[in-house]
């Protein structure tokens, strides 16, 4: 493998590729640090160091946005409110005949829908953004000083604060396309990626050196353990795949013949990639994040007791929020699994160009059988997904360590590693050069 690193280096447009993609996770994390104007990063060190009712919430956002929360930097959503414009639209292509129509007139509808994305972002990110403060103040910090943070008494403060932080993450999206462009991998998720890896040791080594439980070193060789194991269970369930045997009919024109190979048509195990894992998760985070606009410490009444059990009951780190999440990511890796299959229309497409699964008719009884080995193999991605999203929570259990592991971060690096491999791989059997798969 590092063989095949330095022959990946000695190519020059290759390398020109890597060190780009290099030079923009490092323009990412200078900007991961530099602070929104006003904040106390004391009183966020209180938040963070678990003396506050929502540091449980807080940790795991944090590790989402690659640490960038922990400083409330201009980065501090990240990308996320493209991602959950991302999602909104692909729910809504199936659902809206126009947006279905663009779907299918190739690269130009492809870039009108990207254009939506972008339009519905910003208001995603301002509303994010404005929760995402309000929230931190309710829960006992004083996150700017003496200054008010209010749309209605403290209006234009407020909004140029907003304005920051949605500059911040469209300009990290903006990034996200320039990798794509000239980079390796995909850009949204490598910048993902450097977030979580540069946010995760730290996270480790403060949940062993901190723990309250005697068995640190034996509760981190644990984790250690479990962790492998999972990135070995994720790689399997992202490459697995079920390959479908198709013939192609011999079709005669003229003095040639065309037609007549074998091929298989892959179904891939899991094929709705993390989409599930992060709906899922925005899903159940959306409670609590509401919840914390309205919750008191101190506060009394029937409103107040119903935002402290979603607060205090319903976090990241409890167990109903831990079966939720298993049912949740079930039903949505079916539900997008079965999405991305009737955007796909296999059969449809096997049949105007003359190709057939051997045994199966053509047409409807094609699209029966695909469904139903669909239906057998997803049942093994989404028991997959969903005992690596639960996992997090007995491990905290079992270890002591009361580590802010997101399955969602764990499934992101090793998804975002094993694509940038494949490229590299691709770029290297161009030129004929030993890569790391194959090896």
């Amino acid at each position: 493998m590092l063989q095949a690193v330095v022959n990946a280096l000695k190519i020059a447009e290759v390398r020109k590729k890597i060190l780009f993609t290099l030079m923009m996770l490092v323009i990412f994390r200078f900007i991961a640090a530099i602070p929104v104007p006003g904040v106390d990063t004391n009183e966020l060190d209180r938040l963070f160091n678990g003396q506050l009712p929502l540091s449980d919430l807080a940790n795991f956002l944090n590790l989402l946005s690659g640490g960038a929360l922990r400083q409330f930097s201009v980065a501090a959503m990240g990308v996320y409110p493209y991602i959950t414009a991302q999602i909104i639209m692909q729910l809504l292509i199936p659902l809206i005949p126009a947006l279905e129509q663009l779907s299918k007139e190739g690269e130009q509808g492809r870039n009108r829908i990207q254009r939506y994305q972008y339009f519905l972002t910003v208001p995603l990110a301002y509303l994010q953004g404005y929760g995402q403060i309000k929230s931190l103040i309710n829960s006992g910090i004083n996150l700017f000083g003496t200054l008010n943070f209010s749309i209605t008494q403290n209006f234009f403060q407020t909004f140029s604060i907003l304005t920051i932080m949605v500059s911040g993450s469209m300009f990290l999206v903006w990034m996200g396309e320039l990798i794509d462009e000239r980079g390796i991998g995909n850009g949204l998720s490598m910048i993902i990626f450097g977030g979580i890896v540069t946010a995760l040791p730290s996270m480790v080594y403060q949940a062993i050196t901190t723990s309250s439980s005697g068995n640190n070193v034996i509760g981190g060789i644990l984790l250690l353990i479990v962790t492998l194991a999972t990135v070995v269970g994720i790689v399997l369930i992202t490459e697995g795949q079920r390959r479908i045997p198709v013939q192609y009919a011999k079709r005669v024109r003229g003095n040639k013949v065309y037609g007549g190979q074998s091929s298989h048509l892959p179904l891939k195990v899991n094929m709705a990639g993390m989409i599930p894992l992060i709906f899922a998760q925005s899903i159940l985070i959306f409670p609590s994040t509401v919840a914390s606009y309205f919750w008191k410490p101190d506060g009394t009444g029937f409103l107040n007791g119903i935002a402290n059990f979603f607060v205090n009951s319903f976090g990241p780190n409890g167990l109903a929020f831990t079966l939720a999440m298993f049912v949740l990511v079930l039903l949505f890796t079916y539900f997008y699994a079965l999405v991305m299959f009737n955007q796909q229309n296999l059969p449809e497409m096997l049949q105007r160009n003359g190709g057939f699964i051997p045994g199966i008719r053509p047409g409807r009884n094609t699209e029966v059988y695909l469904t139903k080995v669909l239906n057998r193999i997803t049942l093994i991605g989404a028991v997959g997904l969903a005992v690596v999203a639960a996992l997090p929570y007995f491990v905290q259990q079992i270890t002591g360590l009361q580590i802010g592991f997101s399955s969602t971060g764990l499934l992101i690096v090793v998804g975002v590693a094993v694509d940038t491999m494949r490229q590299l791989e691709a770029q290297m059997m161009m030129r004929n050069y030993e890569g790391f798969i194959s090896r």
